[in-house]
């Protein structure tokens, strides 16, 4: 698996990661073909090796025609629809534009589809962005984790005016993701790097095992005093079938909810996200029979959880934690039956064979599209990756 470790010692932005992609090995002539491809007016990635207090990186600069347009979040995916990227690439792009989006959304009052991208909504914003997709995509990263990210502190003037750092987008980009102190009067962190982080990342902490390949560093456009202002990207294999990474475990208890509501809550809960969810009977206060509901989730998407755990039970309050968890290499996988193609999830045991689980879902519609029992179609599933698994002989 190629894992992506961002090293965000001096915060992150659009153009250091886009930057520190490069500088790792993303093809500057791809990316920019790429850009290209969007239409807009003039736009060249430009890269210049500078350094900063005392150690090389990579500058980008995006330079393009002068505009004056706010564009709505349907003008820049339709312009990521309507390009050459690849499909990977065109998804990346736009979950970074829709949680910006969203962000954007939440901090000015209104909806999605009506909020104006100022600064993010710029030629060179939407090419830091579109840059950094296609870069990972270049790359083939599989899985990203960062360290905890420092914002900086004092002010900054934006499109609104004046505000304090973190910018109040910026804010609504980190929920969930573990900050660092830094006393650096600057904004070490922009609205555009915390929206790829918070899509990218899916764990953070220190470096993970892995073997390194390549190393790139990501410069920003100006001095900071005492520490280098480099986003450190560092590239590699994991180096371990066992992969560790940071969830969040949310859980609330109820005692005045219907069997009916739990049910509800829990697919709703999966729906909006969570990595798994399930129910506990416990015994409550005056000998109230209750459900304690737990939710597992990455952190990004804890305080959205905890908005569906608060509107769709009657519960108070959610607590809620972070933990490191060991999970095993995993990839998806398709085999033939008689039935047609099945699909499903393929993990490698540390020092073991692989060991190939299908799809309860796929399952459950071929059983009853070709009215067989779905055990029979579980089993050819799990024979068709390994014939010695459930021999044709046991049905004889």
């Amino acid at each position: 698996m190629k894992l992506a470790y961002f090293d965000c010692a001096s915060g992150i932005s659009g153009d250091m990661t886009l930057a520190a992609l490069i500088d790792a090995g993303a093809e500057l002539a791809a990316i920019q073909a790429g850009i290209d491809s969007l239409g807009l007016p003039g736009c060249r990635l430009v890269a210049a090796e500078v350094k900063r207090c005392g150690f090389r990186g990579v500058h980008i600069q995006v330079q393009h025609e002068p505009e004056q347009k706010h564009r709505h979040l349907h003008h820049i995916t339709g312009l990521i629809d309507r390009s050459n990227l690849t499909e990977r690439a065109k998804e990346l792009a736009r979950r970074i534009f829709t949680r910006l989006g969203e962000a954007e959304a939440k901090v000015h009052g209104t909806t999605i589809e009506k909020v104006h991208f100022h600064e993010v909504g710029a030629v060179d914003s939407i090419a830091d962005i579109v840059g950094t997709a296609i870069g990972c995509d270049l790359l083939g990263i599989e899985r990203v984790v960062a360290s905890p990210v420092p914002t900086g502190q004092g002010f900054i003037t934006i499109a609104h005016g004046r505000c304090s750092i973190p910018a109040p987008a910026t804010a609504e980009l980190l929920q969930g993701i573990p900050l660092a102190a830094s006393s650096v009067e600057a904004e070490l962190t922009t609205p555009t790097g915390a929206a790829i982080l918070s899509v990218l990342a899916e764990s953070y902490g220190p470096l993970p095992a892995m073997r390194i390949t390549r190393i790139g560093y990501g410069a920003g456009t100006h001095d900071l005093p005492g520490q280098a202002n480099l986003l450190r990207l560092v590239l590699g294999e994991a180096d371990d079938a066992l992969a560790l990474e940071q969830i969040t475990v949310l859980e609330t208890q109820v005692d005045d909810a219907t069997g009916q509501v739990v049910g509800h809550c829990t697919a709703r809960l999966l729906e909006a996200g969570a990595l798994d969810v399930y129910t506990t009977a416990i015994q409550m206060k005056k000998n109230r029979p209750g459900v304690l509901l737990t939710v597992i989730c990455r952190p990004g998407d804890a305080d959205h959880l905890d908005a569906v755990l608060l509107a769709e039970t009657p519960t108070l309050g959610v607590r809620r934690w972070n933990v490191n968890r060991r999970i095993l290499q995993r990839s998806r996988h398709e085999v033939q039956t008689p039935w047609g193609p099945i699909d499903g999830m393929l993990a490698q045991p540390a020092g073991g064979p692989p060991r190939f689980t299908p799809e309860y879902e796929t399952c459950r519609r071929v059983a009853a599209e070709q009215k067989v029992p779905l055990q029979m179609v579980i089993e050819a599933a799990v024979r068709a990756f390994d014939p010695a698994i459930f021999p044709q002989s046991r049905r004889s």
